[in-house]
This record gives structure tokens, C-alpha cells and sequence, in this order.
């Protein structure tokens, strides 16, 4: 592969949301001839598994010359065995972006039409149905990406122009035919990380989005209690060693750049005084103070899953790997996505970390008892007793973070044996990805609650003009759409405003 077609994070993002189209050089594609051209002629008279041999534990029976193309045709309409909802558009697009990556490679030895026909579907807008079970993502996501390449040889259903139609007829529309099996393209679809890799990309992408909003959710907190500046001090964060914690410092020093609300330490305390009792807090709680510490490590394990997911999409998850490079052909487990479900793990917990922060510090807010009654309860702006304020959004989000906490449990560890034991131990990388996409929407959801209180308590304050200019735009942003309320009214389609916000501001 050409460097120039790297599929880098940015890269990936400018096509999945900024219209862009997926592109591949000459040179690479000049690349993937080479290795179908190497397969064809290596596969004859040799025992290749998958071209002349059934798949996974049928792999010990030969299948004969004149079957070897109903082969691949029989993988793809046999493993169509997904159950569920279908996935979501730009889940799918992700997943179709990643198997390119895999194909981009030239190791698969599949031929180039297959990987043309496949970038047309991505930039056409032609989407696969894609149910959201059936993988176990040992030998890859062999049942999602069988419904992939069912709409490839112009079977099954996408999603076209905002409703689902037949592959057949969509393709005859854009003038595009089916592809036709040359040697294994029915298996080297169908066999790899490609559906996990794809949800695990957007899940990286909008929990990078969620720790930016918990950055400025936490900097806007630390104002409206007037806290201590140091919190976030260059030097109180160095002597530790922990470069995300740095990080995410320097990051609310500059979100907190310009405030007028939070307070110097050595102009409040490190002067001489009487004062027996304090009636400001000497130090705020865990949720407010500790922000670096906490957040640091989400930050880093999210670098981490990048680092993970786009290696994932520039790699070669096929098996066999055709290498016409050393002129072999090399059987192995390249699909295994233990990588991808250890990753989705580990970020769902982050993120679930990062959701309970927000909810410590939402409570906060909401708790007069603890706020040293700074605010009215539920930072409720009407009459106390007879309106509510946002006392009710407090369960939403209260509910949502412990199921965060259940969904939390790793799934990587819960390998189940199946396909005659073949696949005996396997990643469940799909469902891993699964779960940890239903944990950042979750966090979105406490995320919108959480800024409608942020918001209600700058006015309750009047400190709107004493923000930082970075978290002022906030402010003005959410009242432009949610403004000041004291009445009680049904507030779940605000929270829904607030969270398509959230996800859409661009940075």
C-alpha cells in the first residue's frame, strides 16, 4: 500500500462526516493485481484452505475444481445468519472503510473489481443491511460482513436515499454490476475485524468528542463553585508522572483562560486571617478537584484505542495471507479480534468513568446539602415546593450511569466455544464494540442532562459575563436553543436537543 493511501483517523473522519470520497492510488491497486495475479497461478494443483478445501472444520474435505466458485457463493448466502437491528448507516460506512483497508493491503489476493465495487458503495452511499448479532469475531465478523458481501453480488438489502431497497435494483440505478468470484473474494470478505474495527471507529470518535465536552463540563462546574485555580497548576501536575494527566490540565488551563470566577489560593488563604470556620471550601470535592487525575487515564486510553483501531484499519485480518511479496501463501489467524475487544473494554470503562464524573458533579449542583446552598435545590429557578426544576432529569441520568457501571463488565474474557470446537477460544469483539457503543450513547445522554444544569446554575448565579470566554460560547450556545426555564414542563425533547449539540459541535 502507497503511504498516500494511509487511512489515517482524520482521513477516516473526513469521509465518514465530511463528505469526502474514499480514493486508492494506481500504484495500490497495481499492488492488488500483483497479489491476485500470484493466487491465481499458486493455487493450482496446491491445497489452499478456502479455495479448494470447506470452511473452518469442514476445512479437511477438498472441494472439488468445478465447485471451487459455488464455494465463495455458498459462504456468503450461508453465513447471512445475522438477528437483530440493523446497524446504523455510519457504522456500516465505518466497517466498509475498514475492509477496504484490509484489501488495501494486498494480501488478500482478491481481485481489484471487488475492492472497486466496494468503494463505490461508500462513496455512492449505498449501505448494506447489517444486523447487529452474529459474531463471535474469531475468524472475524463472518456473519455482518456475509451480509456485506450479500449486497456486493447484488443480494439482500441496503439502505439507499433514507430507505431500504433491494441491492439489485439499487446497483442497476447507479449503474453498477455485481461482482463476479474470480478465486476466494467470498471469503476474504466475509473473514477479518472489519465490523468490530468499524463500530469500534465511531465510538472512538464521539468518546473523543465526550471527554472534551467532560473537560469543559468540569472547568464550568469549578466556576460556578468558584474553586481554587490550582486544581490545574502546571507544577502541582509535573511532579507526577503521568502524561495524561498533564495533558488534561493544560487543557482546562486553557479552557479556564480568562475567568473571573475561580479563585487564587494565595490571595484568599495564604494570608494571615482569624477566621475559625471557613465558609468557602478549603477544597472541593473528589469530582471537582481531581479532575486531571481522573481524567488523565481516560485520555490515555483513548490515544490508546487510535493507536489500536488505526493500526486495525491498515492491517491484513485475512487468513490465508497471500503474499505474492515471498511468493506464499500463509495460513494463520490474522481475523482474531482479540486487539479490537480488549480495546472496546477498556474504552467502554473509560467512558464510564468519565460518565460518573459527570454525574458526581451534576449532583452536586442538584445537592444543596452539599453545595453549602449555593444553588436551590435541583437548581430548580421557580417556586420551591411547587416547581422541580431539573429533579427529575436527575433519575434519567442517575439510571443511565448504573447501567454504564453493569455494561461495564469486559466482555473479552467471555470466550464460549463453538463451530465444532474449531474456534475455541474467540474474541467476542463484535459484542465488545456493541456494548461500548451502548455505553457512549448512554454518556451522551447524562452529558446533556448534566450541561442543562451547568447552564440553569450560571443564571441562577448571574455570573454569565464572569465565564472564561472559552465556556461562555458554551453557555451562549445551549440558551440559544434551551433557554432559562422555571415553570415545570416535559424536558426529554431538551435533552434530546442538548445531546444532538453535543455531538455535532465541532471543535
Amino acid at each position: 500500500m502507497e503511504e498516500e493511501d494511509y487511512l489515517s483517523l482524520q482521513k477516516i473522519k473526513e469521509i465518514l462526516y465530511g463528505g469526502k470520497n474514499l480514493t486508492i492510488s494506481s500504484s495500490t491497486f497495481d499492488e492488488i493485481q500483483k497479489s491476485y495475479d500470484f493466487l491465481d497461478k499458486f493455487s493450482r494443483e496446491r491445497i489452499i484452505y478456502g479455495i479448494n478445501t470447506g470452511f473452518g472444520p469442514m476445512a479437511q474435505y477438498r472441494v472439488s475444481e468445478s465447485d471451487r466458485t459455488q464455494l465463495q457463493y455458498n459462504i456468503i448466502r450461508s453465513h447471512s445468519t445475522g438477528a437483530g437491528e440493523p446497524l446504523p448507516n455510519i457504522y456500516v460506512k465505518a466497517a466498509m472503510i475498514a475492509r477496504t483497508g484490509t484489501f488495501m493491503q494486498a494480501e488478500s489476493g482478491v481481485h481489484p473489481d471487488v475492492v472497486k465495487l466496494l468503494i463505490e458503495f461508500i462513496n455512492r452511499g449505498i449501505v448494506p443491511f447489517i444486523p447487529e448479532h452474529g459474531s463471535v469475531g474469531a475468524s472475524g465478523d463472518l456473519v455482518q460482513l456475509a451480509h456485506m458481501a450479500l449486497t456486493l453480488i447484488g443480494e439482500g438489502k441496503v439502505n439507499y436515499e433514507g430507505k431500504w431497497q433491494p441491492a439489485g435494483e439499487v446497483m442497476k440505478k447507479n449503474g453498477l454490476k455485481p461482482f463476479e468470484i474470480h478465486i476466494r473474494e467470498g471469503l476474504s470478505i466475509t473473514n477479518g475485524t472489519s465490523f468490530m474495527t468499524g463500530i469500534g471507529l465511531i465510538n472512538l470518535i464521539q468518546s473523543q468528542q465526550l471527554l472534551h465536552w467532560a473537560l469543559i463540563a468540569s472547568v464550568m462546574v469549578n466556576e460556578i463553585v468558584s474553586s481554587f485555580d490550582d486544581l490545574m497548576n502546571e507544577r502541582l501536575n509535573e511532579v507526577r508522572r503521568q502524561d495524561g494527566q498533564h495533558k488534561v490540565a493544560r487543557m482546562m488551563r486553557e479552557i479556564a483562560k480568562g475567568s473571573q470566577c475561580m479563585l487564587k489560593r494565595e490571595n484568599e488563604l495564604y494570608k494571615p486571617t482569624n477566621e475559625k470556620i471557613f465558609t468557602h471550601k478549603v477544597q472541593p470535592y473528589y469530582s471537582l478537584r481531581c479532575i486531571p487525575q481522573i481524567l488523565g487515564p481516560v485520555l490515555e486510553e483513548i490515544e490508546n484505542t487510535e493507536r489500536i483501531l488505526v493500526n486495525e484499519v491498515n492491517s491484513a485480518c485475512d487468513n490465508p495471507i497471500v503474499d505474492y511479496k515471498t511468493q506464499n501463501v500463509y495460513h494463520g489467524g490474522n481475523f482474531h479480534g482479540d486487539y479490537v475487544s480488549f480495546e472496546m473494554d477498556k474504552l467502554k470503562i473509560a467512558v464510564t468513568k468519565m460518565t460518573m464524573t459527570m454525574e458526581r458533579q451534576m449532583n452536586y449542583l442538584f445537592n444543596d446539602h452539599i453545595n453549602d446552598g449555593i444553588l436551590p435545590p435541583f437548581v430548580n429557578l421557580g417556586v420551591l415546593g411547587l416547581n422541580y426544576g431539573l429533579q427529575a432529569s436527575q433519575f434519567t441520568a442517575t439510571s443511565t450511569t448504573a447501567e454504564c457501571q453493569t455494561l461495564s463488565n469486559p466482555m473479552y474474557v467471555h470466550s464460549i466455544p463453538n463451530n465444532n470446537d474449531n474456534q475455541d477460544i474467540v474474541s467476542m469483539g463484535t459484542n465488545s464494540a456493541l456494548i461500548a457503543k451502548r455505553v457512549v450513547e448512554n454518556a451522551y445522554q447524562v452529558m446533556a442532562i448534566h450541561f442543562m444544569a451547568i447552564v440553569q446554575a450560571v443564571d441562577y448565579l448571574k455570573i454569565q459575563n464572569k465565564l472564561a470566554p472559552a465556556t461562555k460560547v458554551i453557555y451562549d450556545e445551549i440558551r440559544a436553543f434551551f433557554p432559562v426555564f422555571r415553570d415545570d414542563n416535559p424536558l426529554y425533547e431538551d435533552i434530546e436537543h442538548v445531546q444532538k449539540y453535543l455531538k455535532d459541535k465541532q471543535f
